[in-house]
């Protein structure tokens, strides 16, 4: 059986680490990499879109990184329980025009037994910045 330690339950250490590693593997900008954390049947509510299972992941994922150029993201935990965490996040891109964006946003995830991300669903917001504003 496919796992993706930590497992639940949480505790603050492992939550800690689930989240480090999700981060991690987001800015390597890696669609099939960043899947393989998800459930094959895994849903997701990102912003309006609506993402179902792996392959629907990496087709997002593609799309997202050919917009988001010199992506950079920041995750922190804020909350969880046994097999669910919700975490706080931003960062930084720019579009083919050169133009800035910081997104801000929240995300709430559900694991599986053997680790794997089934739901996530996440609410962002993008606020343009200049070059010279960025944190990441």
């Amino acid at each position: 059986m496919e796992q993706k330690l930590p497992l639940p339950p949480f505790n603050f250490e492992t939550a800690t680490q689930k989240v480090q590693l999700a981060e991690d593997a987001w800015n390597s900008q890696d669609p099939a990499r960043v899947s393989l954390a998800y459930t094959i049947d895994t849903e997701w509510r990102n912003r309006s879109e609506f993402v179902n299972g792996r392959e629907q992941v990496v087709e997002f994922l593609t799309r997202k990184w050919q917009k988001e150029l010199n992506y950079k993201l920041k995750k922190e935990l804020w909350a969880f329980t046994d097999n669910r965490i919700a975490v706080r996040f931003e960062y930084e891109y720019h579009n083919a025009e050169g133009e800035w964006f910081r997104a801000y946003g929240n995300e709430n995830w559900e694991f599986d037994e053997n680790g794997l991300m089934q739901k996530r669903y996440a609410s962002i917001n993008d606020l343009p910045i200049r070059q010279e504003d960025r944190r990441l």
